[in-house]
């Protein structure tokens, strides 16, 4: 049967924030499916369920190639917020087959293993220099020195982004994304409408240009796909796909980043273990991921009644898949709320599953890499300076920054 909500899961609760896996183990000792009548969601706690619900045919990331809205019980977007609406439902993340199919199938060809192979030289050699910068300063901030310029650089690397321009991404990117956490104020809301529309208009006249005069970026081959292929790209889809790599291509990894040199430091046994092993990288990638999760929940509308534990979820309903749960369920992983950077069992879901699975997750993982193996063999005795500040963020998890120091 369905369980009421646990009072300590608040996504809006600082101390909730500061760490949220207290609240999950008590989420998931209560049943298999939670009501959260703040949000309108039912909850999904535990791992197995998560991972089958991902698979599942019968949820959607939109139901809008099935039904309207009227159909479906639930109110057309607010007029004022067409913008981003139109910037997100146009990207595959929000998609379903068919048009979802097509899209990554066009979008996959700069993913293919030898593609994402072939950067590996730019992004170590990239992570090398972002680390050196930092030791000659004594320090700095891990996030704004590291961890972000990294992986943006990569991505507007691929789609061909001119360097002058790359400094408006992550902000575009950051305001865009409050739309993502849960019940989002109306100045979020605003600021991602202001984002979408300056983002959208600068890709616009990226395309216009690329079409103009092509080059071996991704945006140039979208075009070419777009112009050529009998399942071409509209433009519209275009520039929601370029903007969904950008966001998605370095949020995760940002995050990643500092939830993860934050968790070593805070477990410091794990942090010696790993200056004295870097063949532990690999497996501490996948630890870290696992244990403080990016993404922490993943959102399904559901196309089909469907049944959990005896509950009956009806169509229309959303349900909330809770990642950071998921990772740290004790029926999959032993004693997961302890960092063990030799775990090799680690079916994590940080990257999600199915036909949504992330795209750019082999990217991710030579980014992640590179930047652990940079700092590790340049800054040594690299040290927290002051304690971070978490962002008022439940879904993306991050800090605000993390302040470090080489001695």
């Amino acid at each position: 049967m369905a369980g009421s909500t646990d009072p300590s899961f608040d996504p809006w609760d600082p101390a909730f924030l500061a760490d949220p896996y207290p609240a999950y183990a008590e989420l998931r000792a209560r049943g298999r499916v939670i009501r959260y009548e703040a949000t309108d969601q039912w909850l999904i706690p535990r791992h197995a369920d998560v991972s089958a619900l991902l698979r599942d045919r019968r949820l959607g990331r939109t139901y809008q190639h099935r039904f309207s809205h009227e159909e479906f019980g639930r109110s057309a977007p607010l007029p004022e917020h067409e913008p981003f609406h139109t910037l997100n439902d146009h990207g595959m993340l929000d998609l379903e087959p068919p048009d979802h199919t097509r899209i990554r199938r066009l979008v996959s060809k700069a993913f293919t293993p030898r593609t994402v192979e072939r950067l590996q030289p730019y992004v170590q050699d990239l992570a090398s220099d972002l680390v050196a910068a930092l030791v000659r300063d004594g320090g700095g901030d891990l996030l704004t020195d590291v961890a972000e310029p990294l992986p943006v650089a990569v991505i507007a690397e691929m789609l061909g982004i001119p360097e002058e321009d790359r400094g408006q991404l992550r902000p575009w990117s950051a305001d865009i994304c409050g739309m993502y956490e849960l019940n989002p104020s109306e100045e979020t809301a605003a600021k991602a409408v202001r984002a979408s529309v300056e983002f959208s208009e600068f890709l616009r006249e990226l395309i216009a240009a690329r079409r103009k005069e092509p080059g071996e970026d991704l945006i140039s081959g979208l075009i070419a796909a777009h112009d050529e292929d009998d399942d071409r790209l509209t433009e519209q889809e275009m520039i929601s796909t370029a903007v969904l790599l950008l966001n998605a291509g370095h949020e995760a990894t940002v995050n990643a980043t500092v939830n993860g040199w934050w968790a070593l430091f805070s477990n410091p046994a794990q942090l010696a273990a790993l200056r004295a092993d870097h063949s532990l990288i690999p497996s501490a990638i996948e630890e870290l991921m696992r244990y403080d999760t990016p993404l922490q929940l993943f959102e399904r509308w559901v196309l089909e009644d469907i049944e959990i534990d005896g509950t009956t979820i009806p169509r229309g309903a959303e349900i909330a898949m809770l990642f950071g749960s998921a990772n740290h369920d004790p029926a999959v992983f032993t004693d997961p709320d302890r960092l063990d950077l030799t775990r090799t069992d680690n079916p994590h879901i940080s990257f999600s599953a199915g036909i949504h699975y992330c795209i750019g997750a082999p990217l991710a993982r030579i980014e992640l890499a590179a930047s652990m193996t940079a700092l590790l063999q340049q800054a040594p005795t690299l040290a927290l300076a002051a304690e971070p500040e978490r962002k008022p963020n439940f879904v993306i998890r991050g800090l605000r920054g993390l302040s470090v120091e080489v001695g």
